[in-house]
């Protein structure tokens, strides 16, 4: 049994625009590719770029602390290195995060568009380095989202959630609502690459902000509690073997559940 790739996303800066990718290489220990390579401090968070750790998500411009951050619409394209914002009434920034000009030129744009009460000190760009990722866990390396679940969800809320509000990685057709959730430490293959699934996704406030307009409208993270007796949804899965995933590609059900209620 299996499900397939419906679509496949990369989160270049941490809180920030999703972007539709056809594939992606998957390989041990590197995280997904080009996601989450880069996070907006929010005043001094401890972190250091050369001593790479976990840090709070709540050290950074992300979705759960500042919805205002959904209004940015963001682009990198990485065969140039160069990163674009967009936001209305604002001038589009373009410039490569990779080097300090850009990540100082960001932030002073990000500066000037964010509301000032939401500013805890200085943004500064961050830069991840090796297979580190700005994760929201620690562990957390490639993330897959259940659109079955999705839509149960959606049905139990009576409004369509866009699936972009859980900011995954891989989105997959064809598996059961919520059979993820029993799926830890279990084998799977992720189109040609074999993964580990490591743990269900535990839901924050981000997932309440329309990724489309910023602004924060659904009780989601209540809405999973109040239906299931969990704010889960999405699992994180740890890449075994390298390979290629894209559109199209089957994301297997554990051997070991099939039949299983």
């Amino acid at each position: 049994m299996s499900g397939h790739v419906a679509a496949i996303f990369r989160h270049p800066v941490k809180g920030f625009t999703p972007e539709s990718l056809s594939h992606a290489e998957l390989a041990p220990g590197e995280g997904f590719p080009h996601d989450r390579i880069w996070a907006v401090e929010n005043g001094p968070s401890g972190f250091d770029p050369a001593q790479p750790v976990w840090t709070s998500k709540q050290k950074f411009t992300v979705l759960a602390a500042i919805p205002q951050v959904a209004a940015v619409k963001t682009r990198y394209d990485e065969a140039t290195g160069v990163f674009s914002a967009q936001a209305d009434g604002r001038p589009t920034f373009s410039g490569r995060l990779s080097e300090t000009e850009g990540r100082e030129g960001f932030a002073a744009w990000l500066t000037a568009f964010l509301d000032p009460d939401d500013l805890r000190g200085p943004l500064k760009v961050m830069d991840a380095r090796g297979g580190f990722r700005f994760t929201d866990h620690p562990a957390g390396q490639v993330s897959i989202i259940n659109l079955a679940s999705v839509r149960d969800l959606s049905a139990k809320m009576g409004v369509e959630l866009d699936p972009l509000r859980f900011r995954g990685n891989l989105y997959v057709e064809g598996w059961p609502a919520w059979a993820e959730n029993d799926w830890a430490d279990r084998d799977m293959m992720v189109g040609w690459a074999q993964a580990r699934v490591f743990k269900p996704i535990v839901r924050c406030a981000a997932t309440e902000v329309d990724p489309a307009t910023g602004v924060k409208d659904l009780e989601v993270v209540k809405a999973l509690f109040d239906n299931y007796g969990h704010t889960l949804c999405g699992v994180y899965v740890h890449v075994t073997a390298a390979g290629r995933v894209g559109l199209g590609d089957a994301v297997t059900i554990p051997q070991a559940l099939e039949g299983a209620p």
